[in-house]
Protein backbone atom coordinates (compact mmCIF):
# COMPACT_ATOMS: atom_id res chain seq x y z
CA UNK A 1 0.00 0.00 0.00
CA UNK A 2 1.24 2.93 -1.05
CA UNK A 3 1.84 5.70 1.98
CA UNK A 4 1.76 9.52 1.65
CA UNK A 5 4.52 11.60 2.86
CA UNK A 6 3.77 13.41 6.38
CA UNK A 7 3.00 17.13 5.46
CA UNK A 8 2.00 19.49 8.34
CA UNK A 9 -1.27 18.81 9.36
CA UNK A 10 -1.91 16.40 6.57
CA UNK A 11 -3.26 12.62 8.52
CA UNK A 12 -0.10 11.11 10.38
CA UNK A 13 0.12 7.31 10.20
CA UNK A 14 2.72 5.81 12.71
CA UNK A 15 3.14 1.84 11.63
CA UNK A 16 2.84 -0.28 14.59
CA UNK A 17 4.03 -3.70 15.25
CA UNK A 18 1.58 -7.18 15.45
CA UNK A 19 0.57 -9.72 13.48
CA UNK A 20 -1.65 -7.78 11.61
CA UNK A 21 0.87 -5.18 10.53
CA UNK A 22 -1.80 -2.71 10.60
CA UNK A 23 -2.23 1.19 10.88
CA UNK A 24 -2.62 3.35 14.39
CA UNK A 25 -3.91 6.91 13.28
CA UNK A 26 -1.56 8.97 15.58
CA UNK A 27 -4.20 11.45 16.44
CA UNK A 28 -6.26 8.53 17.53
CA UNK A 29 -3.49 7.84 19.95
CA UNK A 30 -3.08 11.15 21.47
CA UNK A 31 -6.90 11.43 22.52
CA UNK A 32 -6.33 7.66 24.19
CA UNK A 33 -3.20 8.00 25.77
CA UNK A 34 -3.88 11.42 27.48
CA UNK A 35 -5.08 12.06 30.84
CA UNK A 36 -8.08 13.96 31.61
CA UNK A 37 -5.95 17.27 32.96
CA UNK A 38 -3.34 17.58 29.97
CA UNK A 39 -6.59 16.78 27.36
CA UNK A 40 -8.41 19.62 28.24
CA UNK A 41 -5.63 22.33 28.42
CA UNK A 42 -5.41 21.18 24.86
CA UNK A 43 -8.44 21.61 23.66
CA UNK A 44 -8.65 24.64 25.33
CA UNK A 45 -5.85 26.17 23.47
CA UNK A 46 -7.28 24.39 20.43
CA UNK A 47 -3.97 22.09 20.11
CA UNK A 48 -5.79 18.85 20.19
CA UNK A 49 -8.17 19.48 17.81
CA UNK A 50 -4.60 20.25 15.50
CA UNK A 51 -3.68 16.89 16.69
CA UNK A 52 -6.44 15.15 15.58
CA UNK A 53 -7.77 17.14 12.27
CA UNK A 54 -8.37 15.16 9.25
CA UNK A 55 -7.44 16.15 5.99
CA UNK A 56 -9.22 14.62 2.86
CA UNK A 57 -6.69 12.70 0.57
CA UNK A 58 -7.51 13.24 -3.15
CA UNK A 59 -9.23 10.48 -5.04
CA UNK A 60 -6.98 8.65 -7.08
CA UNK A 61 -8.00 6.97 -10.58
CA UNK A 62 -8.13 3.52 -10.53
CA UNK A 63 -8.12 1.48 -13.64
CA UNK A 64 -10.69 0.36 -15.44
CA UNK A 65 -11.81 -2.86 -15.01
CA UNK A 66 -11.91 -4.02 -18.41
CA UNK A 67 -10.57 -2.64 -21.85
CA UNK A 68 -13.35 -1.67 -24.16
CA UNK A 69 -13.40 -1.57 -28.34
CA UNK A 70 -11.73 1.36 -29.63
CA UNK A 71 -14.07 3.58 -31.71
CA UNK A 72 -14.15 7.23 -33.13
CA UNK A 73 -16.41 8.43 -30.43
CA UNK A 74 -13.79 7.56 -27.90
CA UNK A 75 -10.69 8.66 -29.84
CA UNK A 76 -12.94 12.18 -29.74
CA UNK A 77 -13.56 12.19 -26.11
CA UNK A 78 -10.00 11.05 -25.46
CA UNK A 79 -8.56 14.41 -27.73
CA UNK A 80 -11.14 16.41 -25.48
CA UNK A 81 -9.24 15.17 -22.61
CA UNK A 82 -6.15 16.32 -23.74
CA UNK A 83 -7.21 19.76 -25.23
CA UNK A 84 -6.60 19.15 -28.49
CA UNK A 85 -9.08 20.38 -31.55
CA UNK A 86 -9.88 19.02 -34.42
CA UNK A 87 -12.16 18.84 -37.37
CA UNK A 88 -14.47 15.57 -38.69
CA UNK A 89 -14.20 14.67 -42.30
CA UNK A 90 -16.35 12.89 -43.86
CA UNK A 91 -15.61 9.50 -43.66
CA UNK A 92 -15.37 9.93 -39.88
CA UNK A 93 -11.79 10.29 -39.47
CA UNK A 94 -10.37 13.40 -37.15
CA UNK A 95 -8.01 15.86 -38.33
CA UNK A 96 -6.15 18.50 -35.82
CA UNK A 97 -4.61 21.40 -37.20
CA UNK A 98 -0.73 22.36 -35.91
CA UNK A 99 0.82 25.67 -37.27
CA UNK A 100 3.10 23.64 -39.54
CA UNK A 101 1.02 20.44 -39.87
CA UNK A 102 -1.63 18.50 -39.16
CA UNK A 103 -2.54 15.12 -37.70
CA UNK A 104 -5.10 12.53 -38.87
CA UNK A 105 -6.84 9.91 -36.24
CA UNK A 106 -8.60 7.36 -37.85
CA UNK A 107 -9.47 3.79 -37.50
CA UNK A 108 -8.84 1.21 -40.59
CA UNK A 109 -8.39 -2.89 -41.07
CA UNK A 110 -11.24 -5.25 -41.43
CA UNK A 111 -13.06 -4.51 -37.86
CA UNK A 112 -11.69 -1.14 -37.43
CA UNK A 113 -9.22 -2.17 -34.97
CA UNK A 114 -6.29 -0.35 -36.03
CA UNK A 115 -5.61 2.72 -34.33
CA UNK A 116 -4.06 5.04 -37.26
CA UNK A 117 -2.39 8.37 -36.38
CA UNK A 118 -0.53 10.00 -39.64
CA UNK A 119 1.04 13.52 -39.98
CA UNK A 120 2.01 15.71 -42.48
CA UNK A 121 3.85 18.42 -42.80
CA UNK A 122 1.69 22.10 -44.38
CA UNK A 123 5.28 21.88 -46.36
CA UNK A 124 6.41 20.08 -49.43
CA UNK A 125 9.61 18.89 -50.81
CA UNK A 126 10.41 19.70 -54.71
CA UNK A 127 10.98 16.60 -56.88
CA UNK A 128 15.27 17.60 -57.31
CA UNK A 129 15.61 16.78 -53.72
CA UNK A 130 14.50 13.33 -53.65
CA UNK A 131 17.68 11.46 -52.75
CA UNK A 132 17.80 14.16 -49.76
CA UNK A 133 14.67 13.16 -48.69
CA UNK A 134 14.81 9.81 -48.77
CA UNK A 135 18.40 10.34 -46.55
CA UNK A 136 16.56 12.70 -44.10
CA UNK A 137 13.67 10.61 -43.52
CA UNK A 138 15.90 7.41 -42.86
CA UNK A 139 18.47 9.35 -40.87
CA UNK A 140 14.87 9.92 -38.22
CA UNK A 141 13.95 6.14 -38.52
CA UNK A 142 17.55 5.12 -37.86
CA UNK A 143 17.67 7.15 -34.89
CA UNK A 144 14.52 7.96 -32.98
CA UNK A 145 12.37 5.64 -31.22
CA UNK A 146 8.85 6.84 -32.18
CA UNK A 147 6.54 7.32 -35.93
CA UNK A 148 8.02 5.96 -39.24
CA UNK A 149 8.64 8.37 -41.53
CA UNK A 150 7.98 8.32 -45.57
CA UNK A 151 8.11 10.00 -48.22
CA UNK A 152 4.73 9.65 -50.09
CA UNK A 153 3.58 9.91 -53.75
CA UNK A 154 3.82 12.91 -55.31
CA UNK A 155 0.90 15.23 -55.35
CA UNK A 156 -0.34 17.09 -58.89
CA UNK A 157 2.21 20.00 -58.66
CA UNK A 158 5.57 16.54 -58.53
CA UNK A 159 6.15 17.65 -55.11
CA UNK A 160 6.90 14.87 -52.42
CA UNK A 161 5.11 15.34 -48.89
CA UNK A 162 6.55 13.97 -45.77
CA UNK A 163 4.52 11.52 -43.30
CA UNK A 164 4.91 10.67 -39.62
CA UNK A 165 3.23 7.85 -38.75
CA UNK A 166 1.68 5.38 -36.06
CA UNK A 167 -0.51 2.00 -35.96
CA UNK A 168 -1.65 0.36 -32.93
CA UNK A 169 -3.48 -2.34 -33.19
CA UNK A 170 -6.25 -2.81 -30.73
CA UNK A 171 -8.77 -5.49 -31.10
CA UNK A 172 -8.44 -6.48 -27.68
CA UNK A 173 -9.94 -3.22 -26.74
CA UNK A 174 -7.98 -0.10 -25.06
CA UNK A 175 -8.58 1.54 -21.51
CA UNK A 176 -9.17 5.02 -21.61
CA UNK A 177 -5.80 6.19 -19.69
CA UNK A 178 -3.78 3.97 -22.68
CA UNK A 179 -5.66 5.77 -25.60
CA UNK A 180 -5.25 8.98 -23.74
CA UNK A 181 -1.37 8.11 -23.53
CA UNK A 182 -1.01 6.90 -27.44
CA UNK A 183 -2.50 10.07 -28.57
CA UNK A 184 -0.93 12.07 -26.89
CA UNK A 185 2.11 10.28 -27.96
CA UNK A 186 1.48 10.60 -31.35
CA UNK A 187 1.00 14.47 -31.30
CA UNK A 188 3.94 14.98 -29.08
CA UNK A 189 6.22 13.29 -31.80
CA UNK A 190 4.46 14.29 -34.85
CA UNK A 191 5.45 17.99 -33.74
CA UNK A 192 9.10 17.10 -32.49
CA UNK A 193 9.09 15.17 -36.08
CA UNK A 194 7.56 18.54 -38.47
CA UNK A 195 9.96 20.46 -36.00
CA UNK A 196 13.19 18.52 -36.81
CA UNK A 197 12.44 18.68 -40.95
CA UNK A 198 12.13 22.29 -40.70
CA UNK A 199 16.02 22.73 -38.68
CA UNK A 200 17.85 19.75 -38.02
CA UNK A 201 16.97 17.67 -40.80
CA UNK A 202 16.75 20.59 -43.15
CA UNK A 203 14.66 19.52 -45.84
CA UNK A 204 11.26 21.99 -45.36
Amino acid sequence: MAWWPWRGTQRTRSRTGGAAGGVTELGALAERDLDAETAALLESSGALDTAVRRVELPQQRTPEPTAKPVTMARVAEALDRLEIRYLTDGDGSLLAMWERHALLFALEGPDDEILVMRGRPHATTPPDWVDRAYRVVNEWNHTRRFCKAYVGDPTERGQLPIYAEVQVPLLSGVHDQLLDELLDCAAAVTSAFVDWLHEDGALL
